[in-house]
C-alpha cells in the first residue's frame, strides 16, 4: 500500500455511535441538572452555574469528543501508538480537570455527600489513597502488551478501557480540583500528591523510548502512516507520555507552589502590618476587662 493511499484510508470516516451516545449523555445530564435541579436547591439570588463553569464544561466536552471520536480514535487504534498515547493524555490529564472545574458545588454535594449507596461508594473512591492507587493501577495495565494489542483489535474493549481511564482520572483529580473544598488535600499535600501521580506514568514512558524493537505487536506493521515507522512511533509515544505528560503535571505543581508561597507571604505581611495596631476588638476587650466604673472613679 502506497503512503498516499494509506494516508487517504487513515482519514476514511468511521461512525462511533457509542461515543456520540456518551457525549450526548454528558451534555444532556449537564443541561438537565442546571435547568431542572439547580433552581430547586440553589438559594434565590445565587447563580446556578457560573460563566467560567460553562466555559470549562464546553472545553471539556469538546476535547473529550476529539479524543474519543473520529479521526483520532481510528488513527490511534489502527496506525499510530503515539496518537493512542495522546488520546490517553487528553482523557486522563486534560478533560477530567476541566469537567471537575465545571461542576457546581451543589451538584457535587448531591452526588457525593447524600445518604445513598452511590454517594457512599463515591466518598470512598474519592479518598486520595484509593483514587491514586486506582488511577495508577489502570495506567500500568493500559501499557501491558496484552491490553494494548486487544484494544487495537477489539473496538468495544478499547472503548471500555477509555471509560476506565476517564473514570479513575476523575477520582484522582477530585481531591485536588473537585468542587467540594472540604475534601481537598492541603496545599502542600496537593503538591506531593500530584508529584506522586507523575511518577508511575513516566516509568513505561522511559521503557518505550529506550526499548529495543517494537514492544506491541499490534503496532509492528509495514504500513507506516505519514512515513512514521513503528520504532519512531513507539519512541514518540514514550516522549509524549514522559515529556508532555510529566511536564504538564510538574507545571501544575510549580504553579500551585508559587501561588501557595504568595499566599503565605501575603498573610505574613498582613500580620506584620497589623502588629501593634489598636483595633476595635482590642478596645472592646479593654472596656470589658475594666468593668463598670465605680462611684469614686466618676468625675464630679
Amino acid at each position: 500500500m502506497t503512503a498516499n493511499l494509506l494516508a487517504v484510508n487513515a482519514w476514511a470516516f468511521e461512525a462511533h455511535p457509542e461515543v456520540w451516545l456518551l457525549i450526548g449523555g454528558i451534555v444532556g445530564l449537564g443541561v438537565y441538572a442546571v435547568r431542572a435541579i439547580g433552581p430547586l436547591v440553589v438559594p434565590a439570588g445565587q447563580d446556578v452555574v457560573t460563566r467560567s463553569q460553562k466555559r470549562y464544561f464546553v472545553a471539556g466536552v469538546i476535547l473529550l469528543w476529539i479524543a474519543a471520536d473520529y479521526p483520532m480514535h481510528d488513527i490511534a487504534e489502527q496506525y499510530l501508538y503515539s496518537v493512542h498515547m495522546l488520546q490517553h493524555l487528553l482523557i486522563a490529564f486534560i478533560v477530567p480537570p476541566l469537567l471537575l472545574l465545571a461542576m457546581p458545588e451543589w451538584l457535587a454535594r448531591l452526588l457525593v455527600l447524600d445518604g445513598g449507596i452511590t454517594a457512599r461508594i463515591l466518598r470512598v473512591l474519592t479518598k486520595p489513597l484509593v483514587a491514586g492507587v486506582l488511577f495508577n493501577l489502570l495506567q500500568v495495565l493500559t501499557h501491558w502488551g496484552a491490553i494494548v494489542n486487544l484494544s487495537s483489535e477489539n473496538g468495544p474493549f478499547h472503548y471500555m478501557v477509555h471509560l476506565g481511564v476517564f473514570f479513575t482520572a476523575l477520582l484522582m483529580w477530585f481531591p485536588v480540583l473537585g468542587p467540594l473544598k472540604e475534601v481537598h488535600l492541603s496545599e502542600p499535600a496537593k503538591l506531593i500528591y500530584l508529584f506522586l501521580m507523575s511518577i508511575v506514568p513516566t516509568v513505561p514512558a522511559g521503557w518505550l523510548v529506550f526499548a529495543e524493537g517494537v514492544v506491541y505487536d499490534a503496532y509492528d506493521h509495514d504500513h507506516n502512516l505519514w512515513g512514521i515507522d513503528p520504532t519512531n512511533d513507539q519512541q514518540m509515544a514514550g516522549a509524549i507520555m514522559k515529556v508532555v505528560g510529566g511536564f504538564y503535571l510538574w507545571t501544575l505543581i510549580a504553579i500551585r507552589f508559587f501561588r501557595h508561597v504568595a499566599v503565605i507571604r501575603r498573610e505574613d505581611e498582613e500580620k506584620k502590618f497589623n502588629r501593634g495596631r489598636l483595633t476595635y476588638s482590642d478596645v472592646e476587650a479593654a472596656f470589658d476587662a475594666a468593668g463598670e466604673p465605680t462611684r469614686e472613679s466618676q468625675p464630679r
